[in-house]
Order: C-alpha cells, then structure tokens, then sequence
C-alpha cells in the first residue's frame, strides 16, 4: 500500500509540476515575462527554446496521467480483495 499511496504523491506533483513547465514555456515564448531571450535565460536556464520547456512539461503531464491510472488501478485491486 505504500507504493500505492507515494504514486499517487509522485503522480500529483508531476502532474503540478509539469503543468507549470506548460505555463511557463507559453509566457515565454508570448514574452509575458520580459523579452524573449531574458525571460529563457531566467525561467528555464539550460532550455535551448520555449518549445523545449513546452515538451518537457507535456511529458511530464503524461508520465502523471500514466502514473496516476497505474496508482488508481492499483488501489481498487487492493480494495476489491479486502471487501
């Protein structure tokens, strides 16, 4: 049950996480935060472009939604065994 309940912590913060990383790859590369090439220097060092964090944070959404149905499915088979 601990494996269950730390996939479905891990599946949420991804989930956050990932969705911030959305956010941010869009304000940027609309220069919400400043023009284009501080505001990626700032936000997301390391990224070659706003596109790159944009992928980064759709994988991670993904790897959540994954995670999160794994946690889910885990869950009812341990609830369907104890009823």
């Amino acid at each position: 049950m601990i494996f269950t309940n730390l996939a479905r912590i891990v599946a949420w913060l991804a989930l956050v996480l990932g969705a911030s990383q959305i956010l941010i790859g869009f304000g940027i590369a609309n220069e919400v935060f400043g023009p284009y090439k501080e505001a990626l220097a700032r936000y997301a060092p390391g990224a070659a472009n706003a596109g790159k964090v944009i992928d980064r944070g759709f994988y991670a959404v993904l790897f959540a939604v994954a995670l999160g149905t794994l946690a889910e499915i885990s869950f009812n088979l341990r609830r369907g065994r104890h009823e």
